[in-house]
């Protein structure tokens, strides 16, 4: 079989502010393939949802953005590449015996501790996505974490023992071109079906937050577009989008 990593031209960088940044500055100067790769051991100000950091020690994670090209997708549609990108990282955990769940809208999540993030940037043009950059960061061998995050977790803090980043992008590659084909071919419900299986909290009801107060709902669903269904114990059904919701331990 060909090696994932051949369809993934990667452009590694000693050191860069952010991975998301440069590519996007990349993309600016010249016209690159898809599933190009901005790889750096060492991303000292990584960009989070809503401009939250992302702490990663040098040379001990996976912090790369991919950029993809889904111009078969329309904007509406444009929370599939969230979803795809969540569930490639997913089934990466799997092949470590690593059981995860994608916190919605698509933190991966470890019992009830963060493992991995994801930020996506998209560019319209038209009816259609022209190109779409999706930063990953996903803790491997990291031990100790400094930073304010309240729930980090590394690959490392559960199997106790280091793994090679290279095989795991090689997983992670080879997962995304599998759900990346899977859009293609038009499998938008099982696309659906996976991502609600594997995600947080999906069972019973669990305390959450907005701005009206507390409460307690069980999650119903997530819309096409990426809006949160909650069910609350009255049986009232409400709708959120990113940020608008807090998970309370």
């Amino acid at each position: 079989m060909k090696q994932a990593d051949s369809f993934f031209p990667i452009h590694s960088f000693e050191a860069l502010v952010s991975t998301n940044i440069k590519l996007a500055e990349l993309l600016k100067e010249s016209e690159l393939p898809e599933f190009t790769v901005i790889l750096t051991p060492n991303q000292t100000e990584g960009k989070g949802q809503a401009g939250n950091s992302w702490e990663s020690e040098k040379g001990k994670n996976i912090t790369i953005s991919i950029l993809l090209k889904p111009l078969f997708l329309e904007p509406h549609n444009q929370f599939y590449i969230s979803k795809v990108i969540s569930l490639a990282i997913i089934e990466t955990l799997d092949l470590l015996n690593i059981q995860s769940t994608i916190k919605w809208p698509n933190d991966i999540y470890v019992d009830d501790k963060k493992i991995a993030g994801i930020l996506i940037e998209n560019s319209i043009l038209g009816n259609s996505i022209s190109d779409s950059i999706a930063g990953i960061g996903l803790n491997v061998n990291q031990s100790i974490f400094i930073s304010d995050a309240k729930n980090p977790i590394s690959i490392y803090n559960i199997l106790n023992e280091e793994q090679s980043i290279d095989e795991l992008l090689d997983y992670l590659f080879r997962n995304l071109l599998k759900w990346h084909t899977a859009l293609i071919e038009d499998e938008f419900g099982k696309v659906d079906r996976e991502y609600f299986g594997r995600l947080y909290r999906k069972e019973g009801f669990h305390n959450f937050k907005d701005s009206t107060g507390i409460f307690s709902a069980e999650i119903s669903s997530v819309e096409t577009s990426g809006i949160l269904i909650l069910t609350d114990t009255n049986g009232k059904n409400r709708k959120y989008a990113f940020k608008e919701i807090e998970f309370l331990d």
